[in-house]
């Protein structure tokens, strides 16, 4: 049996329906686009409407006769003025409007993703915040963060920028090593490779953890406003010190928090020490520090690691000697001992006669030396004294004579370092990729924060003397004669540089050494 064709209009495509859907959705949309403010209106008309209606429910009955005198007399006085109603017409359609608006919703508390870290990080904690005699824990498997974490931060993807946390009473947070252990968790659960701060509140039994922003790593050398006697190591928080300086960071200027280390007689801390790994950023720092000693004073450079990285310092008005090897370091730090007991000398004689202190002395003396261990190795084979054991004269009266002794060593030497250096180097400085514990032996307490595994040259930490530990990040400082410099870091430091006013070849001052007796 041949099979009848369908009729027309079923056999047909669906093409002619989609587009009829298509056109009705574009004339829906731009009707909405043409009523959009008709809407606004009604829904604000709307809202003041119900505004009213509970306004008046709410209205003590024995009021609401006053209440509907004053209207009629308010809507009699708008009708007789002129212009009146119009003006009253046009204030409540803008009011309409602007209550019929629409509004971002405002966020109440965190997403699914947040809860979800939050509950983790919770969860977490419970073995370390719990005991099983607690008839009412805060920290329990399966409870409710919300009790334990009253307030909360995330960043854009979702990680905890900042929490506070309340934990039980019986918590041995006096013990740096419990304290240790729930820092090094919340680190492990809320993200590596950011830097954490950890604040302790013993007597509210509470934790704040926050994450800190990244030192900038844009300021280069410069002239810091700073007077004599005061040295900036680096830049730290805005938080962390009370003081900021103007510099000059790519073509903008900014107020920066600086690490001002205080040298001369009143200071507590005359001398530092600089410790790092290779590459960490210790050389930027002395040519930093050579860079602004060079203002009011002069300098002596003992380079043990022998790359001359201080070669664009040789012959430089103000720079007595740059030495890199033995014979020169040993002949260099003698006279750097015999001008300390010159000027001592000197100094008491003028105070015993009542004269003011001379001239010839007041000038401070600045002795910066990078990596003297490799110097022992060699004065050992040599069958040498180790130039260090010069350092004990300008170490221990070299806040008197006026008298600096800068020294900057590798984490796996510091066990050449002799007892006068470690002894009278009260300034730390600790930079690039360290251990809580090794940070803490160098500087005498642990870090308050928590130490990344990649760091940018120059970041590390300071501590001066018995003060706070300091998040540092120092400015760079390279050698303006090394190829890899960019052009900019170069012409920053070939300007504060002074003019050359002695042969490249020059000796130490030899005509300085005191004479006997």
């Amino acid at each position: 049996m041949a099979r009848r064709p369908l009729p027309r209009i079923l056999s047909s495509t669906s093409v002619p329906i989609a587009r009829s859907r298509e056109i009705a959705r574009t004339a829906a949309d731009s009707a909405t686009d043409v009523l959009h403010p008709l809407i606004t209106i009604s829904r604000g008309l709307r809202q003041i409407a119900a505004a009213l209606r509970g306004k008046w429910a709410a209205t003590p009955k024995e009021r609401r006769g006053p209440a509907l005198f004053l209207v009629a007399a308010v809507v009699l006085v708008v009708a007789l003025i002129p212009y009146g109603p119009l003006l009253a017409l046009i204030t409540v359609m803008a009011a309409a409007a602007w209550k019929g608006r629409e509004r971002t919703p405002v966020r109440t508390g965190p997403d699914e993703a947040e809860t979800g870290r939050l509950q983790a990080l919770y969860e977490a904690l419970v073995p370390y915040f719990s005991v099983a005699e607690d008839p009412s824990p805060l920290f329990a498997h399966g409870g409710e963060w919300a009790k334990a974490f009253s307030e909360y931060e995330f960043d854009d993807a979702g990680r905890v920028t900042r929490l506070l946390i309340r934990y039980p009473a019986y918590f041995t947070d006096g013990e740096p090593e419990a304290r240790a252990r729930i820092e090094q968790l919340l680190h492990t659960k809320s993200g590596r490779g950011r830097e954490y701060r950890f604040e302790w509140d013993e007597e509210g039994n509470q934790l704040v953890m926050r994450v800190l922003d990244a030192l900038s790593t844009s300021i280069a050398a410069q002239r810091f406003v700073a007077g004599p006697g005061e040295t900036v190591l680096g830049f730290t928080d805005a938080d962390a010190v009370q003081r900021t300086v103007p510099v000059t960071e790519g073509e903008d200027v900014r107020d920066a928090p600086p690490v001002v280390w205080r040298t001369g007689p009143r200071s507590t801390e005359p001398h530092l020490l600089a410790v790092g790994e290779p590459g960490s950023g210790t050389t930027t720092l002395l040519r930093s520090i050579a860079l602004q000693a060079l203002q009011h004073g002069d300098v002596l450079v003992v380079e043990g690691s022998g790359t001359g990285e201080y070669a664009c310092l040789t012959g430089r008005r103000g720079v007595l000697a740059v030495e890199c090897g033995l014979a020169g370091a040993l002949a260099t730090l003698e006279w750097a001992a015999h001008e300390t007991e010159r000027r001592l000398i000197a100094a008491n004689r003028a105070r015993q006669g009542g004269h003011p202190t001379p001239d010839d002395i007041k000038r401070p003396l600045w002795i910066l030396l990078d990596r003297p261990s490799v110097f022992g190795h060699l004065a050992d084979a040599d069958g040498r004294p180790d130039p260090q054991r010069l350092l004990q004269t300008p170490l221990r009266h070299g806040r008197a004579a006026g008298v600096t002794v800068v020294v900057a060593e590798q984490f796996d030497s510091l066990e050449a370092l002799t007892e006068p250096v470690r002894t009278h180097t009260r300034a730390r400085v600790v930079l690039g990729p360290c251990t809580p514990t090794l940070a803490e032996w160098v500087l005498g307490v642990p870090p308050h924060t928590t130490p990344t595994t990649a760091v940018p040259p120059g970041r590390g930490y300071a501590r001066l003397g018995t003060g706070p530990v300091l998040r540092l990040q120092v400015p760079a400082t390279p050698d303006p004669y090394d190829d890899a410099t960019s052009e900019q870091h170069r012409q920053a430091v070939l300007d504060l540089l002074p003019e050359r006013d002695l042969p490249v070849e020059a000796a130490p001052p030899q005509q300085a050494v005191p004479a006997e007796g």
